[in-house]
C-alpha cells in the first residue's frame, strides 16, 4: 500500500463474492488503497450485530498492487473490527459499504448489516458511506450508480463528515437515474412479515416476508419518495440515537 494514497476500507452484507462488493471494488481503485474484509458468506439483517459466542477467523483471498481482499466467518462489524486489528498498517481514510443488493432507505438502516459496518467507522470517527441498490437480483447492474458511487466518494475524501455520522446512500432501479436528492429517513415500518409454509409435528415454522409501508409517501423530503422518482437518495446517518426533544421533556418529570 502506498502512503500517499487514499486508503479504503470496504465491507459488505452479501458476501465476498457479491457482485456488488466486486462493481465497488471496479468504481473506487483510481481512488486509493484499497482493504477489503467481507463476509463469508452473507450476512444480510445482522444490523450492527458482533460475534460473541464464537470465534471468528479471516483469510486472504486475493492480492494486488493496491488492493488486498480477504474474507471473515463472522458479521460485518466483526470485518471492520478484525480489520483494525490484523491487516490495516495505518487508519482508512475512508470506510465503505456495499454495493448491497436490496435498498437501506427509511427503517431499514436499523436492520441492515452493510450500514452497520458503517455506521462502526463513524463510531471510530472515520468518514463512512454505504451504497445500495434497490434490487436483490445477484445479477443487479451496478453501472448506472457507478460514476455517482466515484463523485461522492471524492466529495468525502475532499470534505470529510462530521464525527459520528456517516451516509447512507440508495439507488433506485433504473437505467438513467435523474439526480441526487438530499433526504431525510422515511417514516414508516414493515407489515405482513412472516409467511408461513411448513409444520413439523408440534412445531410451525414461518420465513421472513413483508412489505414496507411508508407513513408518508407523498413527503418529497424523504427517502422513499426519492428512490420511487428515480433520484439518488443520500440521507445523513448519526450514531448518537438521544431524542433532544425527550431528553428535556424527562426532565421537567424528575
Amino acid at each position: 500500500m502506498e502512503k500517499n494514497k487514499p486508503l479504503i476500507l470496504i465491507s459488505n452484507d452479501d458476501g465476498v463474492i457479491s457482485k456488488g462488493i466486486s462493481a465497488l471494488i471496479r468504481f473506487l481503485r483510481p481512488l486509493g488503497d484499497i482493504v477489503v474484509m467481507a463476509p463469508d458468506a452473507p450476512r444480510s439483517g445482522v444490523g450492527c450485530g458482533v460475534s460473541i459466542n464464537e470465534p471468528v477467523k479471516y483469510q486472504m483471498v486475493r492480492k494486488d498492487v493496491g488492493l488486498s481482499v480477504y474474507k471473515c466467518s463472522g458479521t460485518p462489524v466483526d470485518c471492520i473490527k478484525l480489520a483494525f486489528y490484523t491487516v490495516l498498517d495505518r487508519q482508512p481514510d475512508i470506510i465503505i459499504g456495499g454495493i448491497n443488493h436490496g435498498d437501506n432507505s427509511s427503517v431499514n438502516v436499523h436492520y441492515s448489516g452493510t450500514m452497520g459496518a458503517v455506521i462502526e467507522g463513524a463510531i471510530r470517527g472515520i468518514p463512512s458511506v454505504a451504497f445500495s441498490l434497490c434490487d436483490h437480483d445477484a445479477d443487479a447492474d451496478f453501472d448506472p450508480a457507478g460514476p455517482y458511487i466515484r463523485d461522492i466518494v471524492e466529495k468525502i475524501l475532499q470534505h470529510g463528515l462530521p464525527p459520528h455520522t456517516c451516509l447512507n446512500v440508495n439507488f433506485p432501479k433504473v437505467k438513467e437515474l435523474k439526480g441526487v436528492r438530499i433526504c431525510e429517513q422515511a417514516e414508516g415500518t414493515w407489515v405482513n412479515e412472516w409467511e408461513s409454509f411448513a409444520h413439523w409435528g408440534d412445531s410451525q415454522f414461518f420465513w421472513m416476508a413483508g412489505e414496507f409501508k411508508p407513513t408518508n409517501p407523498e413527503n418529497e423530503n424523504s427517502d422513499y419518495w426519492a428512490l420511487a422518482n428515480g433520484y439518488v437518495a443520500i440521507t445523513p446517518t448519526q450514531v448518537d440515537m438521544t431524542s433532544r426533544q425527550l431528553l428535556n421533556d424527562l426532565k421537567s418529570w424528575f
